[in-house]
């Protein structure tokens, strides 16, 4: 059954309208009728069931006949990560995390970043589209732009993955299945000395995720896949 996404759903709530946008998608597409169902959530764990009461154009309206409460992930997971050059590639970090399993996502402005700017309402809908497909009743917060200094400042005791030498200790053996885990991915051009050393000073613990060298949006991959495998 199709699952929409409704950021004030409740409960409670008593007659539904649906956006002109998934209205549009209800009729045209979907080519739902009145007395159909279909699911919604509202990013924060419930799932419910609605009957279409008024199917139009651009105007599709329900009630809610069931609901359901999912539990949340066994752990918390926060991502920092420099938004990458080329969109594409930070768009498929969002789509593909969210799909694994993802609480908070910042975007840092980092010493060496190639983009300075995001589009944070399109890459807040590309979560959207992601929860939806993957059948997610859990919205990750997408954070604003952030730059690296107030963001370790403001969130200590985390981890920074980075290319320098040195004894770093495995993502793997670091988290635990009900931990709190921040971590710091860094620009294609890596994190800058001056940003280690303010990191560790700030309680952040350095970190390696393989052997090979890896891409940003591929390194913040490997790091959601870890912390979800280790809690299973």
């Amino acid at each position: 059954m199709d699952l929409f996404y409704l950021a004030e759903l409740s409960q409670t709530t008593g007659d539904l309208l649906f956006s002109k946008e998934e209205s549009k998608h209800i009729n045209k597409v979907l080519r739902k009728k009145q007395g159909e169902r279909v699911r919604a959530t509202n990013g924060k764990g419930l799932e419910t069931t609605i009957e279409l009461t008024v199917v139009g154009t651009n105007r599709v309206h329900g009630k809610i006949v069931g609901h359901k409460e999912h539990s949340p992930l066994p752990y918390q997971l926060h991502i920092a990560i420099a938004p990458t050059k080329n969109n594409s590639r930070l768009e498929w970090f969002l789509e593909k995390a969210t799909e694994i399993g993802i609480h908070q996502i910042t975007p840092l402005l980092c010493e060496h970043s190639e983009r300075k700017t995001i589009k944070h309402e399109r890459l807040e809908k590309i979560i959207v589209a992601a929860l939806k497909q993957s059948q997610q009743f859990y919205l990750p917060k997408l954070n604003p732009l952030t730059t690296f200094d107030s963001f370790v400042q403001e969130n200590s005791n985390g981890m920074i993955a980075h290319c320098r030498e040195g004894n770093k200790a495995s993502l793997f053996s670091q988290i635990t299945r009900n931990g709190n885990h921040t971590i710091l991915i860094g620009p294609e051009g890596d994190f800058s000395e001056e940003e280690v050393s303010l990191a560790l000073s700030n309680n952040y613990q350095e970190i390696g995720l393989g052997k090979q060298r890896l891409r940003t949006e591929t390194a913040a991959i490997v790091a959601c896949h870890t912390v979800a495998l280790k809690a299973e």
